[in-house]
């Protein structure tokens, strides 16, 4: 069974899928006061604005985190801007909606970030799963 957790403030709901998290810590980083991975509950919803969340689940890189807003429809997910950013030593992040088509032809429509291996390593390609750590890549 998948570990799914919602964290709402009210505005907006933090969605965390267990099974896709690769612990980069992006989210630790950017809101200290929010996502306290030694902590219980983890996510502290009401220490950060509605904005600053979802700017920062925005740039999870392996799509554990992510958001919807309560109420009204808000079509702010839908508007991110593509962009793609090289991590130092970890994977190749795509920013934004992207359709990925595999290699036997199989489409997926990936939103917010996606986190693409670059070390060969991982065991879900071409998704990183975080086993550059253990393999000590370098690029």
């Amino acid at each position: 069974m998948e570990k799914t957790k919602e964290y709402s403030n009210g505005e907006v709901t933090v969605v965390w899928e267990a099974k896709k998290c690769i612990h980069s810590g992006i989210c630790v980083k950017g809101l200290p006061k929010v996502f306290r991975p030694q902590m219980r509950p983890w996510v502290s919803i009401n220490e950060g604005t509605t904005e600053d969340i979802i700017n920062q689940v925005t740039q999870c890189p392996s799509g554990a985190l992510s958001y919807y807003m309560n109420g009204p429809a808000n079509d702010k997910a839908a508007s991110i801007e593509a962009k793609v950013e090289l991590l130092k030593d970890g994977p190749l992040l795509v920013h934004g909606i992207i359709k990925v088509i595999g290699a036997d032809g199989s489409t997926e429509v990936k939103d917010k970030t996606t986190a693409f291996c670059r070390c060969g390593a991982s065991n879900n390609k071409p998704y990183c799963d975080g086993t550059h750590r253990k393999v000590e890549f370098k690029g």
